[in-house]
C-alpha cells in the first residue's frame, strides 16, 4: 500500500459504506499502511484482554480495529452523504479535494 494514493487523510470525517458498521460516520484517527486500513473513531470497536504492566491495571479494554480503506468514503457535511472527490488546482499551485456533487472543499 505504500505506493498507493489515498482518498482520505488523518482528521477527515468519513462514512463506512460496507460491513457491520455501514452508514456510521466518524473521524479518521490514523492510516494503517501494512493492512490497507484506517482507524475510525467509534467504528469497529473490539474488546482486547490486556495483562497488567507496571502501573497499568489489566482487564478488558475496548479499542478501534482497522477498517479496510475500500470500505470508507469521505463524508460531505453539506451534502450529508458519502461522496467521491475530485482534485482542484488553485492559482498558487496547491491541490485541494472537492466534493463531486456540491463542490465543497475539504482542505482548508
Amino acid at each position: 500500500m505504500l505506493g498507493k494514493k489515498l482518498h482520505v487523510k488523518k482528521g477527515d470525517t468519513v462514512m463506512v459504506v460496507a460491513g457491520k458498521d455501514k452508514s456510521k460516520t466518524g473521524k479518521l484517527l490514523s492510516v494503517v499502511a501494512k493492512k490497507d486500513g484506517v482507524l475510525v473513531e467509534g467504528i469497529n470497536v473490539v474488546k482486547r484482554h490486556t495483562r497488567a504492566r507496571g502501573n497499568q491495571p489489566g482487564g478488558i479494554v475496548e479499542k478501534e480495529a482497522p477498517v479496510h480503506i475500500s470500505n470508507v468514503m469521505l463524508y460531505c457535511g453539506k451534502c450529508k452523504k458519502a461522496v467521491r472527490t475530485a482534485i482542484n488546482i488553485l492559482e498558487d499551485g496547491k491541490k485541494t479535494r472537492i466534493c463531486k456533487k456540491c463542490g465543497e472543499s475539504f482542505d482548508k
